[in-house]
């Protein structure tokens, strides 16, 4: 079954080392450095630039709805042959987003809040970035299930990183 594989930015390479993944996406501010690790292709590499908030700030790039749909439609394009690996920069808001709309897009059938529950049984520390998830929400027309799901699984624990997890596409 093909799963998706979430980790921070200082866990990278060895969690790329580990599932061998070939496709990969980055939520990072471009003004980051990073490394892409080897077997990843650079067309198989989706960057999308955002800092991890909520609200407009000037100099810094929000997430917002352009960004929803170019991880949507490149999750859709994932051929599901290896591990897909998401990552940002403590593997705790946009990368733990980005997995909950990953697997939502992907089997529009599963239910929000035991996706949530798997989530958060998976990452403890899991805090999705509200902002995605309210905008993909709207993007997949869901009705406000996702947002109240994530919303009812609250923070996370305390955490200044997110270990590296697994998330499935089925429950």
């Amino acid at each position: 079954m093909p799963q998706l594989i979430v980790c921070s930015l200082s866990r990278l390479i060895q969690t790329a080392e580990l599932h061998q993944p070939r496709e990969m996406i980055t939520l990072l501010s471009a003004k980051n450095d990073m490394q892409r690790p080897a077997g990843i292709r650079p067309e198989r590499h989706l960057f999308l630039d955002m800092n991890d908030i909520s609200v407009a700030v000037d100099g810094l790039n929000r997430p917002e709805e352009h960004h929803i749909d170019q991880l949507i439609d490149f999750a859709r394009t994932w051929d599901r042959s290896a591990p897909l690996l998401v990552h940002c920069w403590m593997g705790i808001s946009r990368s733990t987003a980005a997995a909950y709309i990953i697997a939502s897009a992907l089997n529009p059938d599963l239910d929000e809040m035991q996706l949530a529950l798997e989530l958060r049984r998976r990452s403890p520390s899991a805090t999705p970035n509200v902002r995605m998830v309210t905008l993909a929400d709207h993007v997949l027309k869901r009705d406000g299930r996702m947002i109240t799901a994530i919303k009812r699984i609250g923070r996370g624990a305390q955490a200044s990183e997110g270990s590296p997890f697994l998330m499935p596409l089925e429950l």
